[in-house]
């Protein structure tokens, strides 16, 4: 059958026959295919990454993202079907659009989040068109491919997802480990929107300069240059954009603003309430302490862990260094190592004036070794034993924190605990996340260890709760006590610790499952309370 009448008996498009092109045009376009399907995972991770700072959740985030840009990729694809017969300029316009939605994508959505409060559906809907350009792209690519070499269908395709998953890989990687450190999260997607123009219009319309009109030609690359001179101008302005959403989230003035691979860094400071400096540190929008009252928390969370032995302390997580500024406080402390995931967090402890006025400088005493890693891979590979442990997290809201609350993890953190060691564990609020709160108990109790709950109050935060444990859950309670030689507290003495222990009615041990890594009770827990507030 001739391809004229194959073409009549079954309704498609006659085929277009291959148009000479130079050598070497052919890799160029599956160049520009690489560095397309590396834009477009570059834009899905900046969305995810997003959610995750924003709301926290990342398993929902990267579930939903994931998810509808799949779906509508799918879309996409059945949509270009029509266009495969003026792929070029079609293939073009999908690209400037693509640039344009996908590069200013963080800023849509920070901007919904910040002064709409409506990220979940703006989310849903630049996910969707994302997603239905990307999906847009591969048939007209195939198409275009097929342009400058016929080839079996099998072979046109290999080689095609070759490319769009090698590009995949490279985007993937560039994101955590380029663009983030580089750029932040607004400009980087902003700088892979101009990447992205550039490669899907330019490149192609080159390739196919002598098969397009004039018109469409200068038209599509008028429509790029206006793509590449809004990002430009919004990369100039992202400072101050971002410095004023963000501000928006914030009641005091905000002093400090980073965002690392890790979280979202942000101090306010203010003294418009208080009558004295108020500086507040934010991790991911939630609070980590105020200077006015932070005193309640750290001498809770320490003071009674150092009541038995102590030459040899470790603290997980409070890369603030005012847990640590407490341990210092004695002197028989001989070495103390703290473990803090982000370097830029103890960076900014160790050069951020209100900060290391806070802290008293600790992270500068030559007691202190500094390591940045995730908590749980350290433990796995540690040798040394401490006779006290500060386990200081943020509260285990996403599953990256659900795991450091995890039999596995109290498990592992039994071998680093000297003979007749101590455990202290920040629990989160009774009041405002009971179930969670005795989920981590549980969680502590089941991996071996005999506890002591007690609860302070810190008016920043409100009701918070720590649990004080030892090796050994058939032993008696760990007594909670202050060292005989505590220094002077401003907050805590033994009448305030026996009081501490004693817990309404309302709140006292509820019917709650241990925390694995398999099942991570303690992040249900937490978010189903939480969000309840």
């Amino acid at each position: 059958m001739s391809t004229t009448l194959q073409d009549r008996t079954t309704g498609a498009a006659p085929a277009r026959p291959p148009a000479a092109h130079p050598r070497g045009t052919r890799f160029l376009l599956l160049l520009a295919v690489f560095v397309c399907a590396a834009c477009g995972l570059v834009y899905e991770l900046a969305l995810t990454a997003l959610g995750s700072y924003l709301i926290g959740n990342s398993v929902m985030q990267t579930s939903v993202v994931i998810s509808v840009m799949v779906f509508a990729m799918g879309i996409g694809s059945l949509a270009a079907k029509p266009l495969q017969r003026r792929a070029v300029g079609a293939f073009a316009l999908v690209e400037i659009l693509l640039a344009l939605v996908g590069g200013l994508s963080v800023l849509i959505l920070y901007a919904a989040f910040a002064w709409l409060r409506l990220y979940m559906p703006a989310m849903v809907v630049v996910s969707f068109v994302v997603g239905l350009l990307v999906g847009a792209e591969i048939p007209l690519l195939m198409t275009l491919l097929q342009r400058i070499r016929r080839q079996e269908a099998g072979s046109a395709v290999a080689d095609m997802f070759a490319a769009d998953y090698v590009g995949a890989l490279v985007g993937g990687l560039c994101f955590p480990l380029l663009l983030l450190p580089a750029f932040g999260q607004l400009k980087g997607a902003l700088v892979v929107g101009a990447v992205n123009a550039v490669a899907g219009v330019v490149v192609v319309l080159w390739i196919f300069r002598r098969e397009t009109r004039p018109f469409v030609r200068n038209a599509l690359l008028g429509g790029a240059a206006a793509t590449l001179a809004v990002l430009a101008t919004v990369y100039v302005l992202a400072e101050d954009i971002e410095v004023t959403a963000r501000q928006q989230l914030y009641r005091d003035p905000i002093v400090h603003a980073e965002t690392t691979p890790y979280q979202d860094i942000v101090v306010t400071r203010s003294t418009a309430f208080t009558g004295e400096p108020d500086t507040r540190l934010f991790l991911n929008g939630d609070l980590q302490f105020s200077s006015v009252d932070e005193y309640r928390y750290h001498e809770a969370l320490v003071h009674p862990a150092l009541a038995g032995r102590r030459s040899s302390v470790l603290v997980l997580g409070g890369g603030d260094a005012l847990a640590l500024r407490e341990v210092l406080r004695y002197d028989d402390v001989e070495k103390v190592t703290l473990v803090d995931l982000d370097p830029a967090m103890t960076r900014l402890a160790r050069t951020f004036p209100p900060l290391v006025e806070l802290n008293g400088d600790a992270l500068s005493d030559p007691r202190v070794t500094v390591v940045h890693a995730d908590a749980f891979t350290w433990l796995r590979d540690a040798t040394r034993r401490y006779d006290a442990v500060l386990i200081d997290f943020p509260d285990p809201d996403t599953a990256a924190l659900a795991k450091l609350y995890s039999v596995e993890f109290y498990h592992l953190l039994g071998r680093v605990l000297a003979p007749g060691g101590q455990v202290m564990v920040q629990g989160g609020s009774p009041f405002f996340a009971p179930k969670s709160y005795w989920s981590i108990a549980a969680t502590i109790g089941e991996a071996g260890y005999a506890t002591t709950p007690y609860q302070v109050d810190v008016p920043s935060f409100g009701n918070w709760g720590f649990i004080l444990a030892t090796p050994g859950a058939d032993g008696p309670a760990p007594a909670l006590r202050l060292p005989a030689d505590a220094p002077p507290l401003r907050f805590l003495d033994d009448d305030v610790l026996a009081a501490a222990t004693v817990f309404p009615v309302d709140r006292r041990p509820q019917d709650v499952r241990a925390s694995t890594l398999l099942d991570p009770a303690v992040l249900e827990y937490t978010r189903h309370e939480w969000q309840n507030y």
